[in-house]
């Protein structure tokens, strides 16, 4: 990636330039081709209005429609050979068959949120399988459960789930134009996550299409491959169509609150405090807290957002309690339903409810993320020695997500997700810029680098965890097609620590080829399927 220490997925990318998709017949060719293969698949009328190539007027539109990072939107970004925008499973089943057929890497995007660009860029001859069109939601408050297609966002789902009941809701994130696909299958978590642990753990069935092309559920798919889904990321193993999603209960009344604290109003012992209490109080209550340097003001910014299962006055309460050092008083907090909650923490607090529905709300713009786990509180001298280095820094932020409550009663081999008991926090480090060019980029991921490696002495060991959904290319890369295991149990361990085994013995059994990869995928134990450079 441009600005990024991989010489490797350089070395891959030479070829795919020398090759060039400047080259028109070539691709032509290759589109040709993928057509017929497509066409004699389906009997849908409509697969050619729905396969893009690059001298196609639409190809661009489509490619860029769900790019969230600027990183990846450049001229010398890779583009895929072809894209295709299924509406249905037959589509789906088709792509996967077709590209398996012509020896070409798929990616998989149903949001595009992902930090790397990973779902829509690969540094070899690639298709991809945008999936915004499989967005239906079927909701059934009786059963307490919802059918979602990947392609639809967390805001749709939010909204359908409101428009048939105040009283139900979901454990996903709290930004709403992410796409449930990929945000499910790489663990997906939120605000409820201390009462109703992450969104995997609230997941029932899935449907997915295999290598061979078959669409599976639950049963024909088997507990092992339906483990792996939920968490382990879906890209390593197929492609999730949809998930069930079993519903979850919350009062018609939640109270939120965010209130803001500097260096000059005693932060360094709220922050201390807030480290011994925030993953220990109440499981209806979530604080974080997220930190950034005003070099302006020449201080540091804490701010505290919060979201209560209750009303305001029981809250205060619980915060007078548990945390009086933070100092809330009813004045503080806001009532309101759930779904206006969600509106809150995406900070649309004067939008109307229909707003979760807007597909493109926040325009894209340059990003880099890491990750850590954080299982001792930070010494308060070190706090100290934290604010000058974010000074020092200046464009590194970082958000602290509480854990305990339910994330400390779920065993860390439920899931692929491990990161459970014993981490008291998750702490993402947020870079974001708004001008293009390498230098820039550089100079702003290299700051995310320092500080990263300035908070080595604080987090977990041995290995030092990551997340999957804030995908780094920094932790660890396999050459694609080509992932092997040794490879991939550097960054693997690192995102499912003990997991990472039985992750690769699944990949093993129902994708021994290798067909499903990327820089950060399961690796088979030995792969025997090439793409063609």
């Amino acid at each position: 990636m441009k600005g990024s220490h991989h010489p490797l997925l350089l070395l891959l990318f030479l070829p795919f330039v020398s090759r060039s998709l400047a080259s028109v017949a070539a691709d032509g060719s290759v589109y040709e081709t993928f057509l017929d293969c497509m066409s004699n698949r389906t009997s849908s009328d409509q697969v050619s209005s729905l396969i893009f190539y690059p001298n196609n007027s639409s190809y661009t539109p489509t490619l860029q429609a769900y790019i969230r990072n600027q990183r990846f939107n450049t001229s010398t970004t890779p583009k895929p050979l072809i894209i295709v925008t299924p509406l249905n499973e037959t589509h789906v089943q088709s792509t996967v068959v077709c590209s398996r057929n012509q020896g070409m890497n798929l990616r998989i995007r149903s949001g595009g949120h992902d930090f790397e660009g990973l779902s829509y860029v690969s540094y070899t001859r690639f298709v991809l399988l945008d999936l915004s069109n499989l967005r239906s939601i079927d909701v059934d408050i009786e059963e307490e459960t919802a059918m979602v297609q990947v392609g639809a966002t967390i805001g749709e789902l939010y909204y359908r789930i409101w428009e048939k009941s105040k009283v139900h809701a979901f454990p996903a994130g709290v930004c709403t134009t992410v796409g449930v696909g990929g945000h499910i299958s790489g663990g997906g978590y939120g605000v409820l996550l201390r009462k109703y642990g992450l969104t995997v753990d609230n997941v029932v069935d899935a449907m997915i299409v295999d290598v061979e092309g078959r669409v599976l559920d639950r049963k024909s798919m088997g507990e092992d491959l339906f483990w792996a889904i939920r968490g382990g990321g879906g890209a390593s193993f197929g492609v999730i169509l949809s998930y069930k999603i079993r519903l979850v209960r919350i009062p018609k009344t939640v109270t939120v609150f965010r209130v803001s604290k500097t260096l000059e109003e005693n932060v360094t012992d709220i922050v201390n405090r807030w480290q011994y209490v925030a993953d220990k109080i109440d499981n209806d209550l979530f604080i974080r807290l997220n930190l950034k340097a005003d070099n302006v003001k020449k201080t540091i910014l804490a701010g505290f957002t919060a979201l209560f299962l209750g009303d305001s006055n029981r809250l205060v309460s619980v915060m007078n309690n548990r945390f009086p050092e933070l100092g809330i008083q009813k004045q503080d907090c806001k009532e309101m339903s759930w779904v206006e909650s969600e509106l809150f923490w995406s900070s649309n607090d004067n939008a109307t409810v229909k707003v979760l529905l807007e597909r493109r709300l926040f325009s894209a713009n340059f990003a880099k993320r890491k990750s850590d786990y954080l299982q001792i509180p930070i010494p308060r001298n070190e706090i100290e020695s934290l604010w000058q280095k974010m000074m020092e820094l200046s464009v590194v932020g970082l958000t602290f997500n509480p854990y305990g409550g339910r994330m400390s009663e779920i065993p860390d081999w439920e899931t692929p997700f491990p990161h459970r008991v014993g981490n008291i926090f998750k702490i993402e480090y947020v870079v974001n810029w708004a001008e293009g060019g390498s230098k820039t980029e550089a100079y702003y991921v290299n700051q995310s680098r320092l500080l990263y490696d300035f908070m080595t002495p604080f987090v977990s060991k041995s290995p030092r965890g990551a997340y999957l959904n804030y995908r780094d290319l920094d932790i660890g890369t396999s050459s694609v097609g080509n992932n092997s295991y040794a490879d991939g149990k550097v960054y693997g361990e690192k995102y499912f620590k003990g997991n990472f085994e039985r992750l690769v013995k699944v990949k093993t059994m129902v994708d021994g080829s290798n067909f499903f990869t990327n820089e950060q995928s399961i690796p088979p134990l030995k792969a025997t399927w090439k793409n063609n450079f």
